[in-house]
């Protein structure tokens, strides 16, 4: 979609791997300042190897060639792409990092830079994108390890506080939302969460998110009874269960932001989290902290949630820091920017 073309606007190409709420954020916000066109990888699945190929490098090439700037959310094949063709035509690029592109964890076989192909593709895009926005302070520090050279401004993702809104009241209910697979048994410390609910039997605990796979089941014959599963909810019902709990736990082995995280304290949850990855630097100070995998430490910090009153501290430090209208005022202030 195309909006009426002015003089005076620039042009931004937004270009991403598949639908999510980071993207579409992202794309109401471009489209209150320029004319936008967006180009979604995902899209063309179904078509065999080779058209799919042609396709997107064509649409790729017709989005760049008719932009200022191109926009690209994840630095992974389609922005390695955008970046070497908005080169060779002297366009200016923009690449937002998520996380996964500069992570390496063998232990969990998480990470883009485990594949060495994949590794030089994001190299070559932290190296050659005019603008690299990282998500959190400890990702820009993560990408800085792989080029120091390059300027990259942190831009945190940005919450909708008008929607995600507290409730009436809070229950004695404490939740994690996350996609439901395999490997985010262990990524997402659904494991942990299992274990802390089982420790703690008088409580409820629910496990709320899209599955992806049939690891669910596996779960649910080993979760204890006071679980419940939620699966693939609609935001509509996202939002009911965040207004709902009173706690608010983020588990993870490692985490470059934690949107659903800064969601739930928009909603007024106490956040308990690991000590992993950027989780401290969003709670701040108004939720509890706790080793990865520990069981009794956790159980032990959602009881303290429970009994505190942070939840309205949280949500004000999602209001202050991650709003949309700080990252709408950051992002236009870099595509603002004169070219070097």
């Amino acid at each position: 979609m195309e909006q009426h073309e002015t003089e005076r606007q620039k042009k931004v190409f937004l270009v991403s791997p598949s639908p999510s709420t980071f993207t579409e954020r992202d794309l109401k916000t471009l489209r209150q300042e320029y004319l936008v066109r967006e180009t979604v990888i995902s899209d063309y699945q179904g078509k065999n190897g080779l058209k799919r190929s042609l396709l997107i490098s064509f649409e790729i090439l017709r989005g760049v060639l008719w932009a200022d700037l191109t926009y690209s959310w994840f630095a992974h094949n389609h922005s390695y792409l955008a970046v070497r063709l908005a080169n060779l035509l002297g366009k200016r690029t923009l690449v937002v990092i998520g996380g996964y592109e500069v992570a390496k964890e063998p232990e969990i076989g998480y990470g883009a830079l485990l594949d060495p192909k994949l590794a030089k593709r994001v190299n070559y895009i932290i190296g050659n994108a005019d603008h690299i926005l990282a998500v959190s302070e400890f990702n820009r520090r993560e990408i800085l390890n792989l080029s120091e050279r390059r300027h990259v401004a942190v831009v945190y993702n940005g919450i909708d506080c008008a929607q995600f809104t507290p409730g009436e009241t809070k229950e004695d209910l404490v939740i994690t939302v996350c996609q439901i697979s395999k490997n985010n048994i262990t990524l997402k410390g659904l494991d942990t969460f299992l274990n802390a609910a089982r420790s703690l039997p008088d409580l409820r605990f629910a496990v709320v998110g899209r599955v992806l796979d049939g690891s669910i089941e596996d779960l649910r014959r080993s979760a204890p009874q006071n679980v419940t599963f939620v699966p693939s909810p609609s935001q509509e019902e996202l939002l009911r269960w965040y207004r709902r709990a009173k706690v608010y736990c983020q588990l993870s082995y490692r985490e470059s932001f934690g949107v659903a995280l800064a969601e739930a304290m928009s909603c007024e949850c106490v956040p308990v989290v690991t000590e992993r990855g950027a989780l401290p630097e969003v709670v701040g100070g108004t939720g509890f902290v706790v080793p990865y995998g520990d069981v009794q430490a956790t159980s032990t910090a959602i009881m303290e949630a429970l009994h505190s009153d942070g939840g309205r501290a949280a949500r004000a430090r999602v209001q202050a820091k991650f709003s949309l209208e700080e990252r709408r005022e950051k992002i236009c202030r870099v595509i603002e920017e004169n070219p070097a």
